[in-house]
């Protein structure tokens, strides 16, 4: 079974999606009790799914949510963690306050390793694996992001520092999603993207959170046992191009 973190919407939802399709029982973990429980209860026709709320930045919680995962299901085989603040604007340099700061940091990078340092017993138990999902703007930025991009890029290195330090018990990468269009599909169907999003796309399409997904499944299963200490870019191809405004 799989434990993904910050699962009540978005690209967590959508990985969550996927593992339930590959056959995996997902523990659906948010902040957000109400809209974890939608998601936890819309996901249910697909398999065996729970939700606990969490709060990653809480490390009493993280040992609450972990103790029940061994509890209800007695084993942990992969753990991903997606929690963090989506806005990545966090204003003016001058303006960003270190109570700011330190919520984006708290949020994705610190919650990230309370929750793997806690799962390990877990994890080395079952041979599991950890994915982390970091952004691509761990490697480039737009201006006003200072906070968002110091928390993906030290996932990263995270990430790395993780996977020599655990292995071979237990195998560790990141994610680095690019542009995921993750409104309800309602919303994206009656308010399109341009066609000139689409195109800075060399798949020629934003992404969906199934296709962070869809390689987030492969990278906990055994068919990538020989992948780790590895930070994965999945964003169309959109960090390949040289984009000049004409």
């Amino acid at each position: 079974m799989a434990l993904v973190t910050g699962a009540a919407r978005g690209i967590g939802k959508g990985i969550a999606t996927s593992l339930l399709r590959a056959g995996w029982s997902v523990v659906i973990a948010d902040i957000d009790e109400l809209a974890g429980q939608a998601a936890a209860e819309e996901l249910a026709r697909l398999g065996v799914v729970e939700f606990v709320t969490l709060d990653v930045s809480d490390e009493a919680a993280v040992i609450r949510c972990l103790e029940r995962i061994e509890e209800d299901f007695g084993q942990l085989d992969g753990l991903v963690n997606n929690a963090g603040i989506a806005d990545p604007d966090s204003g003016p340099l001058e303006q960003l306050t270190l109570e700011a700061w330190n919520r984006w940091l708290t949020t994705s990078l610190t919650g990230s390793f309370l929750v793997s340092k806690h799962a390990l017993r877990l994890l080395r138990e079952s041979g599991g694996a950890i994915v982390n999902i970091a952004s691509t703007r761990a490697l480039q930025s737009e201006a006003n992001t200072e906070a968002y991009a110091a928390s993906k890029g030290g996932l990263v290195a995270l990430t790395h520092a993780m996977a020599v330090s655990l292995g071979p018990d237990i195998r560790v990468n990141a994610v680095s999603p690019g542009w995921i269009d993750t409104r309800p599909p309602a919303l994206q169907a009656s308010d399109p993207l341009r066609a000139l999003d689409h195109e800075q796309h060399s798949v020629g399409r934003v992404g969906q959170p199934e296709d962070i997904g869809a390689l987030v499944s492969f990278l906990l299963s055994p068919e990538a046992g020989f992948i780790t200490g590895q930070n994965l870019v999945a964003d169309g191809g959109m960090t390949r191009q040289m984009l000049y405004a004409e």
